[in-house]
């Protein structure tokens, strides 16, 4: 699912699965970790992650999609199917100047997950639909 990311992310969000399932926590050399290949979208990721801001919707056609409040207050669609964020971060840094992976908002995506904290929402094929198409938030 994610073959697009380095293998070096991988590996990260593999380790921090495996330490937060045992210990609910995510030790000191993981979150150095984290800043180093990630940045400065890391810190504020994990402030999304904290706040329970992600939600994974899912359809009964198996279609997935992830919301995420962000800190600003706004709600961001994000596919992770084809690495993508609507948000201007998103555009500008990973886009347009490919000076980061992600931004925030798909950071958060892949901590909750591997965190195993991601709340869950299903929706109907027709929901999602109209999620997919851009025409409408659910």
């Amino acid at each position: 699912m994610r073959s697009f990311l380095p293998a070096v992310a991988e590996q990260l969000f593999q380790d921090i699965q495996q330490t937060y399932h045992d210990t609910s926590q995510i030790p000191d050399d993981l979150l150095i970790a984290l800043k180093f290949v990630f940045g400065s979208c890391a810190v504020p990721a994990l402030d999304l992650v904290d706040q329970r801001s992600v939600i994974c919707l899912s359809s009964p056609s198996g279609r997935q999609a992830f919301q995420v409040l962000g800190s600003s207050g706004r709600l961001y669609v994000c596919f992770l199917s084809c690495h993508f964020c609507p948000c201007p971060a998103f555009s500008y840094t990973v886009l347009w100047r490919t000076e980061g992976l992600l931004c925030k908002h798909i950071l958060a995506v892949y901590l909750s997950q591997a965190m195993a904290v991601t709340l869950q929402e299903s929706v109907s094929d027709q929901q999602m639909s109209v999620l997919l198409s851009g025409t409408g938030g659910l």
